[in-house]
């Protein structure tokens, strides 16, 4: 298929490379032009500006947007608008929320232009591993995608959710258990290093111990792993530790809802905490982030 990917972040760009692998004619548009033309010399087609992408693509044109979330989003979106004809199609791959994700629709919609959310997992690992795919909107439309979805997803690691809004509500979810998963790792490996038999304790071999059929095995505890043979006791970062704002999301749903999930809410407080600290735990979590998604890292020499 064609389709310009807009966006060339940590995401975008190795979605895009991993599209070009496939087969796919992917058109690149960034704001800053140098990773466009870093894309180009390895076959995509690059875009001076957003009418110029649109520009390059046959009708019905399919529009990938991975940018952050918020006004960015809203300000492409009303370029894309003028710009595209009835029957064209926005994926929007970032961490959206979903309810502005049914406002965005409605306007597209009055210019007949289609809509869909699409929440991607995988960070930096998603190139060669593959995305995690959860995909909202007409279910005709996202059956028209699905040579895109299926080339960027491992087998079966895609999956249509629902109506609008649908593909970013589970990733929001997604998110917010990631958190927990995180905050009960930190935790525990905060015991460890508390207690009397810190000293004699590998952190990476317990994390490579732990994914040998243990229960608690996991990917985030491979990259645990990575990160503790890196540095064994995380000493080079500070224990600060951002929230992408889906966390805070999953937290209001939930009171929204009426759904007890203190363990997510928890897990989204210790964040805020640790901006004031320097804790064990928030280390982990600190070197979990970076390992899973290149997010960056304080260094301890900022203390």
């Amino acid at each position: 298929m064609q389709l310009a990917m807009i966006g060339l972040g940590r995401m975008g760009m190795n979605m895009a490379k991993r599209l070009l692998a496939g087969g796919h004619r992917v058109v690149v548009y960034n704001r800053t032009p140098d990773k466009t033309r870093a894309l180009a010399e390895e076959g995509a087609i690059a875009a001076a500006s957003l009418s110029d992408a649109v520009a390059k693509l046959p009708q019905p044109r399919v529009v990938w947007l991975m940018l952050p979330a918020g006004p960015v989003v809203d300000e492409h979106l009303e370029q894309l608008a003028g710009l595209l004809a009835p029957g064209d199609i926005v994926v929007e791959g970032g961490n959206t929320y979903y309810k502005d994700d049914i406002r965005r629709a409605t306007r597209l919609a009055e210019k007949s232009i289609r809509y869909v959310d699409a929440g991607v997992s995988g960070g930096i690992w998603g190139l060669a591993n593959g995305y995690c795919l959860m995909a909202g909107g007409d279910k005709e439309t996202c059956a028209e995608l699905e040579p895109i979805f299926t080339t960027l997803a491992p087998p079966e690691g895609y999956l249509y959710c629902g109506p609008t809004g649908a593909g970013h509500f589970v990733k929001m979810v997604h998110n917010g258990i990631e958190y927990g998963m995180m905050q009960a790792y930190g935790e525990g490996f905060a015991i460890l290093e508390a207690s009397p038999y810190a000293e004699g304790l590998d952190y990476a071999k317990v994390s490579h111990l732990w994914n040998q059929g243990s229960v608690v095995r996991s990917w985030l505890l491979e990259l645990l792993e990575n990160a503790f043979a890196k540095d064994e006791k995380l000493a080079e970062i500070r224990g600060y530790v951002e929230d992408s704002g889906e966390g805070r999301w999953t937290v209001q749903q939930a009171v929204e809802s009426g759904v007890a999930a203190p363990v997510i809410a928890l897990s989204l407080f210790k964040r805020f905490q640790s901006r004031d600290d320097n804790a064990f735990e928030d280390r982990v979590l600190a070197a979990l982030r970076r390992e899973f998604g290149g997010h960056l890292v304080v260094p301890r020499s900022q203390d």
